[in-house]
């Protein structure tokens, strides 16, 4: 289990995390499913006992349903993930009302399909309120393109990216760029935790491996298309060892981010084999400490 989405509802913390079988071979590992957890403090989760969003298209099959992003606006929980058939990995889009019961609504952008050969459009994280009436969403895999939608659910793209990989080979973001978790709207614009990787060469002389950290981007509120600015330096990094050592080596992977009871928790992927939680108080307390009475 890993790649996880949070939200906050009703004062718990609500995980829908990416839990994966056994049954992979070959370029597939195993088949993917969206499962739900909750939690009072944000650490101590409770797991609904089945899962709460399956693959049942042929463009979902044998991968599944992979690395969820949630959002809710308007009173719509608007959950975006990953379709992968073993070969391509399309963006699609499910709504809830109760984070429990899904409603599918398919691919994202079907325009990407020339008949022969599909673009990779994973990974999208919609900003969880309207901007200038209408919805707004980053998403991609090697740079980072826009989209905006009328009703949460028909949307259409941008033709370039608002966000584009460093040009320097040695920037933690300059082999890809994902979104993270839902973006955060502050006063001074729209901030968005990604995604970022570089190569790196592994141990025993293997080159090209991806390691995993993460960077911070602002977008401007009146036009969430223009980047105000970036982070040069990622801001956070594998360096445990379930972040180091995994189904995927060196891996932070962010999908989750909320703000609960005074601490901001962003939950992550762990080498493709965990969940972990990082923590940060505005208020200068040991966050997880601030949490502790919530038990």
């Amino acid at each position: 289990m890993f790649n996880p989405a949070a939200i906050v509802k009703d004062g718990l913390v609500y995980l829908l995390y990416r839990a994966e079988d056994h049954t992979g071979e070959g370029v597939w590992n195993g088949t993917s499913r969206i499962g739900l957890a909750w939690s009072r403090d944000g650490l101590t989760f409770e797991r609904h006992p089945e899962p709460v969003l399956s693959p049942t298209e042929p463009y979902e099959l044998p991968g599944g349903c992979e690395d969820p992003r949630i959002s809710f606006v308007d009173g719509t929980y608007y959950l975006t993930y990953t379709a992968f058939d073993g070969i391509t990995a399309r963006l699609c889009l499910a709504t809830s009302t109760d984070l429990f019961h899904w409603d599918k609504h398919g691919l994202l952008f079907p325009q990407f399909d020339d008949g022969e050969t599909y673009q990779w459009t994973k990974s999208g994280a919609i900003v969880p309120a309207k901007v200038n009436g209408r919805y707004v969403m980053y998403f991609g895999d090697t740079d980072i393109w826009i989209a905006f939608s009328d009703d949460g659910i028909r949307w259409e793209s941008e033709p370039e990216p608002v966000l584009r990989r460093s040009a320097d080979p040695a920037a933690f973001d300059s082999h890809l760029i994902e979104p993270g978790p839902a973006p955060v709207l502050t006063e001074e614009g729209i901030v968005l935790l990604y995604n970022g990787a570089r190569l790196i060469t592994a141990e025993g002389g293997d080159s090209g491996k991806p390691y995993y950290s993460m960077g911070q981007a602002m977008f401007a509120l009146d036009d969430p298309r223009r980047l105000l600015r970036r982070t040069t330096h990622s801001v956070f990094d594998p360096s445990t060892s379930d972040e180091v050592r995994g189904q995927i080596d060196f891996v932070v992977f962010g999908e989750g981010l909320v703000h609960h009871r005074g601490v901001w928790l962003l939950y992550y992927g762990m080498a493709d084999s965990r969940v972990g939680v990082a923590a940060f108080s505005e208020r200068g307390a040991e966050p997880f400490e601030a949490l502790e009475g919530l038990r």
